[in-house]
């Protein structure tokens, strides 16, 4: 990857969390004469699902990247791009509203999905959260080329876009701030459709 996409890409992060950080401070009533009206806390649904879901959103961008460079099919590299694209953005403005609400990017005595009422210790071959590919996977990705490697990758990206969806669903349920609840849901209704179109490619590869 050349660095001006990369430039590019930090580009339109870095703006996408400088206006939702600004959404953000208007819609909880923050200002220079009135502060915010709420606040979520390090446990709170909105803060674990900011810091979950930008983990999960991070091995999916991770992926991607790897499949574009393992299969030269301009479908599968046009889905890799578009679901890189969308969770660093997204990835972006979860990392943004931590900054915002003053709380750690990592909050290393509470577990991984704490805040849906169902934590459990990460498995052993590092799959941190449901529907997350383990190191294991991975590697099997980096070594696949090809066909091969497009199945693989639409394998495992459904299934952690299922997790995905999960997560989200418990915020939109969960989560207090109401900017963040409209992305989780965004987040159910793409990677929903993004899953149907995942079982359509597959068919066709097998």
């Amino acid at each position: 990857m050349n660095r001006t996409y990369w430039a590019s890409l930090a580009a339109v992060v870095a703006a996408l969390v400088f206006a939702t950080v600004a959404t953000v401070a208007r819609a909880t009533g923050g200002g220079d004469s009135e502060p915010a009206a709420h606040t979520p806390t390090a446990v709170s649904a909105d803060a674990g699902f900011a810091r979950d879901m930008a983990v999960h959103h991070q091995q999916a961008v991770e992926m991607s990247f790897i499949v574009r460079d393992r299969t030269q099919n301009e479908e599968v590299r046009r889905l890799a791009y578009d679901i890189a694209n969308t969770q660093a953005n997204q990835r972006g403005m979860l990392l943004g509203w931590l900054d915002l609400w003053g709380l750690p990017k990592s909050e290393p005595e509470q577990l991984p999905m704490a805040w849906m009422g169902m934590g459990s210790e990460p498995g052993a071959d590092g799959a941190l959260m449901p529907g997350m590919a383990t190191n294991t996977d991975l590697d099997r990705l980096r070594k696949a080329d090809g066909k091969q490697a497009e199945v693989l990758y639409l394998q495992l990206m459904t299934e952690h876009h299922k997790g995905g969806v999960h997560m989200a669903q418990g915020c939109a349920q969960k989560c207090t701030t109401e900017v963040e609840r409209a992305l989780a849901q965004g987040m159910v209704d793409s990677q929903r459709s993004e899953i149907d179109l995942m079982a359509q490619m597959l068919k066709t590869r097998t």
